[in-house]
């Protein structure tokens, strides 16, 4: 039996998906400490590229088919959940957000730029804020 540090986990991958002037957010059906609310996101498979993982976890958790639009960032250790991060910049190619997972979701959201802090109270990633600072209206 081997035991895993958090080092030894996978990566995560977040998908930013932005879709007229909002932003998606999925909401965990079981909170991973004070992450509730967050971007749709999963672990990176063996071989697996992150921007890879970004596209296949937003159409396993949200049903929404999605393309790269480019890389925003990496962070070695979320503040949260201490796993390694990417977040990739994506756009809708087709279908409509909704809980595609119930195992793992229990609700989507399409967020203004104003709303983004009801939703995550203690604040994005810079890169990420940065990118949707850029993207969504104000």
């Amino acid at each position: 039996m081997t035991t895993e540090t958090t080092t030894d986990k996978p990566g995560i991958s977040a998908a930013i998906i932005v879709s007229e002037g909002k932003v998606l957010m999925v909401r965990r059906r079981v909170s991973e400490g004070e992450l509730m609310w967050q971007f749709p996101a999963g672990q990176i498979e063996d071989g697996e590229a992150a921007e890879e993982a970004a596209v296949r976890e937003t159409v396993e958790e949200t049903g929404l088919v999605v393309s790269v639009i480019r890389r925003i960032g990496y962070l070695a250790s979320h503040p949260k959940s201490g796993r390694e991060m990417f977040y990739t910049a994506c756009e809708p190619l087709q279908g409509e957000a909704r809980v595609a997972d119930d195992e793992e979701l229990d609700a989507v959201a399409w967020v203004a730029h104003s709303e983004i802090a009801d939703y995550v109270p203690y604040g994005l990633y810079g890169p990420v804020q940065e990118y949707l600072d850029d993207v969504l209206p104000h």
